[in-house]
């Protein structure tokens, strides 16, 4: 199941010579389970931002959503990736301004990103425009390949002021006892941290967002990750130091995040 629609019609070769030769752009992705998606407001909120950014004008997000429903057909179980892209803009002529055109993706429902706690790599690398979950994706691409070829499963960014910010397709919560603690660093807030922000004192556990070092590591007790396709997933080590985080404490996070309703798409 691959289907890719641009403006409620099948994507066509000249479409996609348009994005494969220009990269400019911005995109958000989400599991669809039972015609319905968790955090589907802050999605739709997201592209609209990126709208505004990038383009000077946005979609109007009952328009997103009848392409998104247009796209899946009799499909309730999928994962979607929603891409903003303008057929004027180019480096040649960039300046143009409209709400842009968007691609919908409809795939197989995501594979997380594992069940084995992950060894992370740090590395230096900060996003462009990291509010934005834009297509500029060679910088994180090459860091993840590189923390794969020195035998680590991602790579986490630490920015040239030595903050900890996000990895290379998720957030990361670290935690000491019964406190979440979120860095505190130029970052893309993704949907799944929100939605895990909202619920954590529904289960006993408390938060903060404050700077976190590679200094600061041995102060934790555990870390995790988290993203669309992967709600929580442990962290087993960050370069040389190893965590235990307890499955207990990792199941509430999950269930903070479970405690969002769906939203029908």
């Amino acid at each position: 199941m691959k289907d890719l629609w641009i403006d409620g019609a099948p994507a066509t070769v000249e479409d996609l010579m348009r994005q494969a030769l220009v990269n400019y752009g911005a995109y958000t992705s989400f599991a669809v389970a039972g015609g319905a998606v968790r955090g589907l407001d802050r999605h739709l909120a997201r592209l609209t931002h990126a709208g505004h950014a990038l383009f000077g004008a946005a979609v109007p997000e009952s328009r997103v959503r009848d392409l998104i429903l247009q796209a899946l057909g009799d499909r309730s179980d999928a994962f979607v990736r929603v891409s903003l892209f303008s057929r004027e803009i180019s480096p040649r002529s960039p300046a143009h301004e409209e709400p842009p055109s968007v691609m919908v993706g409809v795939f197989h429902p995501a594979t997380p990103l594992g069940e084995a706690p992950l060894r992370l790599q740090p590395q230096p690398y900060s996003r462009e425009m990291p509010d934005l979950k834009h297509v500029a994706t060679m910088g994180l691409i090459r860091a993840r390949r590189r923390a794969r070829l020195a035998g680590y499963d991602d790579a986490l960014f630490v920015d040239a002021e030595g903050r900890i910010s996000e990895g290379s397709l998720w957030n990361i919560g670290f935690m000491r006892g019964d406190t979440v603690t979120w860095p505190d660093a130029p970052m893309l807030q993704g949907v799944s941290q929100a939605l895990i922000k909202a619920h954590l004192a529904d289960f006993g556990l408390k938060q903060e967002t404050r700077r976190v070092t590679l200094d600061d590591l041995s102060g934790f007790d555990g870390a995790f990750i988290t993203n669309s396709a992967t709600p929580a997933c442990s962290v087993a080590a960050i370069g040389d130091h190893a965590f235990s985080l307890s499955t207990e404490r990792l199941a509430s996070v999950t269930a903070a995040w479970a405690r969002a309703e769906p939203q029908p798409v």
